[in-house]
């Protein structure tokens, strides 16, 4: 009957009960460790602290306030509503945990669950677990009985299969990679067409070179949070993990070239003694043998505990790598011209977009404004070049850079441009960014945080989303948050220092720190990008450094003569506090700037006093 056992094989466990703290610990072991579990380092925190702090009894603690400051490191200020963190890793969590337990797990007695609703886990022998499928909510089959505690009974077999199985696929491999050797080409991931020529990265397991036991789990798990943080840069296509585990070890990059189609094969290895972890990892032209780039870590065990070294260093290794502006769209750029054309007529599109960006400069944007409508017209589903596209749109308006004489609204262009990029790909960083840049000059800055918070949680990595948003929260007002998030991006990608440097100057100008502000501005050398020049004039003139000012004042009048009749709509569209425009103001004025003498900023804040 249910409930009963009498120890014959087929018989259910005990269903009342439930699983003992070191069964559930033993089932956290297998899932922190297990390559199968689809989860970055994040989420494997994430987990371990909320199934540790239920089973020491204080399930009552498990908030999204505790989660976001003790897990993701958040401030003491930390407020769930405003950072969804919390909330899309446990949404993270929850779907790699299902799809687990419905593959690679099925054979797992403990189950571990997290109920939606609540960061609480859930534990459940499996005859006792219903596992929601994806489609339709499925009820798995008991699992065979168990006379006392089932984990113990099971890890024997558990750990012989695994044993197996690493070994059986370990020789597939082999057989696999050899019998590409001495015929065709094997069927592979990388057989079906690339997308609009973006450049292919395969990730080879790192190598373990240590003496420790422990240094082959590590290495394996490196690879995984490396594989999981550059499948977030969207502009390149990394192959799966799949692919990469039938790499064996020390394969030629020329041959996986050959037999895979990539450009790029990142590599690396891990060595480990006593409590010490040596990292390196290195970029490698599979065409050439070239080696673009090369790192190495050092970490402490001591100090930082594993999750922790590897969630940081796999970070290291994507942003390097796979970042605007970073090794392998350099390497692109400089071989752009040996591509074939019909990679080029999309793929060089968003490099020279790129371009555009680092120096904001009118005299490119119709160029590539053109060259990335042409792309979308050929590739309607690049999500992408449409996200780059709504940012072209938006700097019509925002700059008046090359508006178009009897078109729509450039806001709503942009608006509709990032809106098709989302509906494409709704996890594609640059579409969320682009969306959010747009509806915060539409004067929803509310929405366009949240959007910007989505962004960063999907790719933390991304320098050039780090940059734009902490620079939309600073103009919101909350200026040391963004400027905490451009000395990030500007600390990982010293080559889009202008941009950075430009707005933590008018961070240092709101701050009245002028002297900081001056040499922030000198850094940031924008010259044909028209507001840089209108900040360094009110910086100068704050130091009352005249012809400094003078110069600058002018060279922004020359480009942007007409601005100061819309004064008023041009500081309400950047969502700027009305303290933080008045300041603006008075620095304009002081540099000789045509400003309203009375402006709409100033008068919100001098109706309170009359009121009084």
């Amino acid at each position: 009957m249910l409930g009963q056992s009498d120890g014959t094989v087929g018989a259910s466990p005990q269903v009342q009960s439930s699983p003992a703290a070191e069964d559930v610990r033993a089932q956290l072991a297998i899932l922190l460790t297990s390559p199968d579990l689809d989860a970055p380092a994040r989420a494997r925190k994430f987990l371990h602290y909320v199934v540790e702090e239920t089973l020491a009894g204080r399930a009552d603690r498990i908030k999204a306030y505790a989660i976001g400051t003790e897990v993701f490191r958040r401030s003491s200020d930390f407020d769930a509503q405003s950072d969804p963190v919390v909330r899309i890793e446990a949404g993270r969590l929850r779907r790699a945990l299902e799809r687990y337990y419905l593959s690679d797990g099925v054979s797992d007695p403990v189950i571990i669950t997290i109920p939606k609703g609540a960061y609480v886990p859930h534990f459940a022998w499996r005859a006792q677990a219903t596992i929601p499928h994806p489609s339709a909510p499925t009820i798995l089959s008991p699992a065979k009985s168990q006379v006392g505690s089932p984990r113990r009974r099971w890890m024997p077999w558990i750990g012989a299969a695994v044993l197996l199985i690493a070994v059986l696929t370990l020789l597939a491999a082999l057989v696999l990679w050899n019998t590409g050797r001495d015929g065709p080409a094997r069927p592979s991931q990388a057989s079906a067409p690339m997308p609009l020529g973006r450049p292919t990265l395969v990730v080879m397991p790192f190598e373990d070179l240590g003496e420790l036991p422990a240094t082959r789990t590590y290495a394996a798990g490196l690879t995984e949070e490396v594989l999981s943080q550059l499948a977030r840069f969207k502009e390149i296509t990394v192959l799966g993990r799949e692919t990469s585990r039938t790499i064996p070890p020390g394969a030629d990059a020329a041959r996986i070239r050959q037999d895979l189609g990539v450009r790029y094969v990142l590599e690396g290895s891990v060595r480990a003694a006593a409590h010490r972890l040596r990292i390196t990892g290195r970029l490698v032209d599979a065409g050439t043998g070239t080696v673009l780039w090369s790192q190495t870590y050092d970490e402490d065990l001591q100090v930082r505990d594993l999750f922790t070294i590897q969630d940081d260093v796999a970070r290291k290794v994507a942003t390097a790598v796979a970042q605007p502006y970073g090794i392998i769209q350099r390497a692109d750029q400089t071989q752009a011209g040996a591509r074939p054309p019909d990679d080029l007529e999309a793929y060089a599109c968003t490099l020279r977009f790129y371009d555009y960006r680092a120096a904001l400069s009118e005299d490119s944007h119709a160029a590539i404004r053109t060259c990335l409508e042409r792309a979308v017209a050929l590739h309607p589903d690049y999500a992408t070049a449409w996200a780059m596209l709504s940012v072209l749109y938006l700097d019509e308006d925002r700059f008046g850079f090359n508006p178009r004489a009897g078109s729509s609204n450039p806001i709503q262009r942009s608006l509709d441009a990032a809106r098709r990029g989302i509906r494409l790909d709704p996890e594609n960083v640059r579409a969320l960014q682009a969306l959010m840049m747009v509806l915060f000059f539409a004067q929803q800055p509310t929405e366009a945080l949240e959007i910007g918070e989505r962004a960063v949680a999907l790719n933390p990595n991304d320098t050039e989303l780090l940059g734009e948003f902490g620079t939309r929260l600073g103009q919101a007002g909350a200026w040391q948050r963004g400027a905490e998030l451009l000395e990030q991006a500007l600390a990982r990608n010293p080559r889009h220092s202008g941009y950075y440097s430009g707005t933590l100057a008018v961070y240092a100008y709101m701050q009245r720190d002028y002297a900081r502000a001056e040499t922030l501005i000198r850094q940031a050398r924008l010259e044909k990008f028209p507001l840089y020049h209108f900040v360094a004039a009110v910086i100068y003139a704050q130091l009352d450094k005249a012809p400094e000012a003078a110069a600058a004042r002018d060279e922004f009048l020359r480009m942007r003569p007409t601005i100061f009749e819309h004064w008023d709509e041009e500081m309400a569209k950047r969502n700027y506090r009305p303290e933080d425009a008045a300041h603006f103001a008075a620095g304009a004025r002081k540099a000789g700037f045509p400003v309203p003498a009375w402006t709409a900023a100033e008068a919100t804040l001098q109706a309170p006093a009359q009121q009084r």
